[in-house]
């Protein structure tokens, strides 16, 4: 049964490398964004040269998608030195927009690059009505708003006029106020702020109490054979209230993970893209969500909830770590209109007999695995344990450069 249609926002993927920004396009994304070599909050991504930054936002417009570059850490006096220059270039790139948190850095923008549209970081920590009126008033655009928010202060701030809204959907949550957290500073001299976090929240931790009197003996807290949790955030998923997010009325909903392998850009992508497409079109979105949630887990994740949407989050999320439903196996490098003669990147083994599955931009296909040629030998093989090898496999059905081959989870938890 049909369901009422919904409006068609942006969904915003994240771009760590070119091959996660080639992957993203593939798979659905309306925009991507991404960094330089420098003042981005994930520095130790592959991130971007400037040529390859106006190389992304020429291919991107071709396609009519749009490319927004990180600029926001908090800097300090030896940052703005080198911005006017860099925000310049940026602009020369044809970057859509920047993505910025610190007031400096905004003037500096507004001043090199007047015309250049600024997106307020969610480092900001904007989560409320009154705070997007004045961010909007000093320049900024849109609003990326904090990752603390509920869906009654979002719909507040998306209805401020001449100023967009962006929410996260998915992704890693962080332990501190959007991000504004030194303990990686403290703990490594790496500043998470700075886009050097090294995640020194979900250290394994012995956390006790102490009693002055009594320091021989601390109490532990919910602590088990692999340390305290106490600060190990669940991740972002608000597919299963997407519908809601959508009446927020926020145009971009956006996808964290630029520290994320392509493979999960490719499978939260699709999956987001598909969803997104069905509200609009008036398809049953009900129907479809377990599907669409089995997809996400596919993926490398950790146990995610819906963060402070719907009000208060769940505990931390303990010792669990990262588990997928899915291995990644290969993908395409060259396609093929009737799937025979694949090119294939080789990434985990797999073996011939082997129900594996092709994930597309149109979907999944699921395909019995046959003997594939090694192309550096160009012997017919069964299976190939050679991470990075080309090999060519036909496949029952016709496939594009940049899908993925997945199957069976053997080296990762389920």
């Amino acid at each position: 049964m049909n369901k009422q249609k919904t409006r068609r926002p942006e969904l915003l993927a994240p771009a760590g490398n070119m091959e996660k920004f080639f992957t993203a396009l593939h798979f659905g994304a309306d925009a991507v964004y991404l960094a330089g070599k420098n003042f981005g909050l994930r520095a130790f991504a592959d991130n971007f040269t400037l040529d390859e930054i106006k190389f992304c936002c020429g291919y991107a417009h071709e396609k009519g998608k749009k490319v927004y570059v990180t600029v926001n850490i908090f800097a300090d006096g030896r940052d703005l030195e080198k911005l006017p220059d860099y925000i310049s270039a940026l602009d020369n790139c044809g970057a859509d927009a920047l993505i910025v948190s610190d007031a400096g850095v905004m003037q500096i923008a507004k001043s090199v690059a007047p015309r250049l549209p600024l997106h307020l970081s969610t480092q900001a920590n904007c989560t409320n009505a009154r705070a997007a009126e004045f961010w909007r008033d000093a320049g900024v655009s849109r609003i990326v708003a904090a990752r603390e928010c509920g869906f009654d202060d979002l719909v507040q701030m998306a209805a401020l006029k001449n100023c967009e809204l962006e929410i996260f959907v998915h992704g890693a949550m962080c332990m501190a106020y959007s991000g504004r957290c030194l303990l990686s500073s403290w703990l490594s001299g790496r500043g998470g702020n700075k886009g050097e976090c090294v995640q020194a929240c979900r250290w394994e931790w012995q956390v006790s109490l102490t009693e002055r009197e009594h320091p021989d003996k601390p109490l532990f807290l919910n602590e088990d054979e692999r340390g305290v949790y106490i600060m190990n955030s669940r991740d972002l998923c608000l597919m299963p209230y997407l519908d809601r997010a959508l009446e927020t009325g926020a145009v971009s909903l956006k996808i964290e993970g630029r520290m994320k392998t392509a493979y999960y850009v490719a499978t939260v992508t699709a999956a987001y893209r598909r969803a997104l497409d069905l509200l609009a079109d008036g398809g049953d979105f009900a129907a479809a969500l377990p599907g669409l949630m089995a997809e996400l887990s596919c993926a490398s994740h950790r146990d995610s909830d819906t963060g402070f949407a719907l009000g208060k989050p769940e505990a931390p999320g303990g010792a669990d770590g990262f588990h997928q439903e899915r291995e990644y196996l290969a993908h395409v490098v060259e396609g093929s209109r009737d799937g025979r003669g694949t090119r294939f990147l080789l990434k985990n083994r797999f073996k011939a007999g082997e129900t594996i599955e092709l994930l597309t931009p149109s979907g999944v296909h699921a395909f019995e695995a046959t003997p594939f040629l090694r192309e550096k030998t160009g012997e017919i093989v069964d299976t190939l344990g050679i991470g990075g090898e080309i090999i060519r496999m036909d496949v029952p059905f016709a496939t594009e450069t940049g899908d993925f081959l997945r199957g069976e989870t053997r080296n990762h938890r389920k």
